[in-house]
């Protein structure tokens, strides 16, 4: 009995020994990351994460929202990194200490989506920036994401480009359970024809569809959402092919020391997996109904 009490003590003392050395053993096997609604919405993350789990181990925990609020999470130290699509955003965050490094990953582009029946006649303008003017002149009915996102934020830049007086506004917008106030700007008196739904890139173009209504779009939801989804929906594109609707989406792994909890070996792990040749030829191999929705940015020679 003596020798049993000897060997349980001696157990006990190697497991708490062991505990003590490798305290992150099993956090190590998990990265958080915080990442926009388009990166989900177009399947791209059903492609590159299991693949990236098989080679490394490393189970990726996806946090789906928009770019302001994946940025946040950075800031907060809720997440290891974030996969983003707003340059501006990541470079004030780089240099406000909160990232290591930003990661040049992928692009697609904008495009200004609106029914056949163009009742603005933007389609025949020139630049997206005299095409929203348009719909801001007729008092076309425009839906807006209204959350922040990249998209948000481009679509905020574009009116500005366009010559259109804003307005400065508040929204609250609820996500699973959670109130947070959402501070913008929108085409002053636009209360009878632009609407703000607080709601992801999916939701904004079926919402968009059902009303016949104009929106701002990432090409690679639009194409799910047209030519991967039944029933399709039914938008066109009404302007594209313009230098401002370029869309470019980063990774950056969140500074440790900002925040020393996070697990940035897995962070910067992921990051280099994503920019590698395996990662960007995932990236530039996907398509749906034939279309490709992304092009890679950093392909290694």
């Amino acid at each position: 009995m003596t020798r049993m009490n000897t060997f349980c003590h001696l157990l006990s003392a190697l497991l708490i020994v062991f505990t003590a050395a490798f305290p992150a053993f099993g956090g190590d096997r998990v990265l958080k990351m915080s990442t926009t609604t388009s990166t989900q919405a177009s399947g791209l993350l059903d492609i590159l994460l299991p693949e990236f789990t098989k080679e490394t181990g490393i189970r990726v925990k996806v946090i789906v929202k928009g770019t302001g609020a994946a940025i946040r999470d950075g800031m907060e130290g809720n997440v290891d990194i974030i996969f983003v699509h707003a340059r501006q955003r990541e470079e004030k965050f780089l240099a406000d200490g909160y990232g290591t490094k930003r990661f040049a990953v992928m692009h697609n582009d904008f495009i200004l989506l609106g029914p056949g029946s163009d009742p603005a006649g933007a389609a025949g303008e020139e630049s997206v920036a005299r095409a929203m003017k348009r719909i801001n002149d007729s008092r076309s009915g425009f839906v807006s994401r209204g959350d922040d996102s990249g998209t948000h934020i481009k679509e905020q830049q574009i009116w500005l480009e366009a010559g259109v007086t804003l307005s400065a506004t508040e929204q609250l917008v609820v996500k699973k359970g959670v109130k947070k106030a959402i501070r913008y700007q929108k085409p002053q008196n636009s209360e009878s024809w632009y609407i703000s739904i607080g709601q992801g890139m999916g939701k904004t173009i079926t919402y968009a569809d059902e009303k016949q209504l104009y929106t701002l779009s990432d090409r690679g939801t639009y194409i799910k959402y047209r030519y991967g989804r039944t029933p399709a929906i039914d938008l066109e594109v009404v302007r594209e092919d313009d230098p401002v609707l370029m869309n470019p989406y980063g990774v950056i792994p969140v500074s440790p020391e900002k925040h020393p909890h996070v697990n940035h070996d897995a962070a910067l792990r992921f990051a280099h997996w994503v920019t590698s040749a395996k990662g960007q030829r995932l990236i530039g191999d996907y398509r749906l109904m034939g279309r490709r929705l992304f092009y890679p940015d950093t392909i290694p020679r």
